[in-house]
């Protein structure tokens, strides 16, 4: 026979562990901040995106140009072609503090960007 307040017991251990692990949840775990970038006359529009540090990143890309755009970034670790009039979707890492350079590949001199988490 199970004593009375066994069930009890059990729940409240359970409950217990149960906060104890949302309390030491990493701090990085905060939700994907979104953002949208289009590509116009061969430029980033805007060209300057600003994100809160450690927090994940989606970049919504709109090429609004009929040509192809190649979407570069050495220190976010990403090569993608954006085709002529039409979007992509990247999501990024927990961004740590510093700023993050992109460019149009195809038009280096005038499709240049950045991220600054902070």
């Amino acid at each position: 026979m199970t004593p009375p307040n066994a069930k009890l017991l059990l729940r409240t251990a359970s409950l217990t562990a149960f906060l104890t692990a949302v309390a030491q949840a990493p701090a990085g775990a905060a939700s994907a901040v979104t953002l949208h970038i289009s590509i116009k006359d061969h430029r980033f529009q805007p060209a300057e995106l600003k994100v809160p540090a450690n927090t994940p990143v989606t970049l919504v890309v709109r090429n609004l140009d009929p040509t192809p755009e190649e979407f570069e970034s050495n220190t976010l670790r990403v090569e993608k072609v954006v085709g002529g009039k039409s979007e992509i979707t990247l999501n990024f890492r927990p961004l740590a503090p510093g700023r993050y350079r992109f460019y149009g590949d195809f038009n280096e001199a005038t499709a240049q960007g950045a991220i600054t988490a902070e």
